[in-house]
């Protein structure tokens, strides 16, 4: 490891535009990407629930009735999330149903969004219907381009389209270094649920 010493002078100037709502993604495959989405979820209700904002989580390949463990927690702080889907394809019984539901699921995140009652909203895999053409990109961004000023949204899930990334603020890649799966040890309850 090398070692460096602490910065002594701040590395950066404080913009001077305007606070706005942001677009922010979280892509790639590495593991984290839903965990730092519900991580903001929960910084911006903790701030927003005092001023009467909503703060929306959508789980586009979660079944409703989905019990994992944010869902029981966020449930006890009243922060609203929602599964939309019926599972990860190789689940699904019937894939036109799947892309059904995605459809049904975007006109409910699409109005949360629009309507301005949200401070953020969260479409956590959200790439997966768009890559597997089940939702129109031109859609997704047309809504994003429309959004009240105010409104934050955050996306989730590996293989962002390129047309989202250009307009996202805030892009991170989430990189595999290393899983545990590889290594024959199987998902942790609690970990990946």
């Amino acid at each position: 490891m090398q070692l460096e010493s602490p910065p002594t002078e701040k590395r950066y100037d404080k913009p001077e535009g305007e606070r706005r709502g942001l677009v922010i993604v979280h892509t790639g495959d590495g593991k984290g990407k839903s965990t730092a989405a519900f991580g903001l979820a929960l910084r911006a209700f903790g701030r927003t629930h005092v001023h009467h904002k909503q703060v929306r989580i959508f789980q586009f390949m979660k079944v409703p009735s989905a019990r994992f463990g944010e869902h029981r927690m966020f449930e006890q702080l009243g922060l609203r999330i929602e599964g939309l889907g019926d599972g990860f394809s190789w689940k699904s019984q019937d894939l036109e149903h799947s892309a059904q539901l995605a459809r049904d699921g975007w006109l409910k995140a699409r109005e949360a969004i629009l309507s301005g009652e949200c401070f953020m909203v969260t479409l956590d895999e959200l790439t997966y219907p768009l890559i597997y053409g089940w939702l129109p990109l031109d859609d997704v961004l047309d809504t994003l381009r429309q959004r009240p000023r105010h409104v934050h949204v955050v996306i989730t899930g590996r293989r962002c389209p390129p047309e989202i990334i250009e307009l996202a603020d805030t892009v991170t890649e989430m990189t595999l270094v290393k899983h545990a799966f590889k290594a024959g040890i199987p998902a942790q309850r609690g970990i990946e649920d």
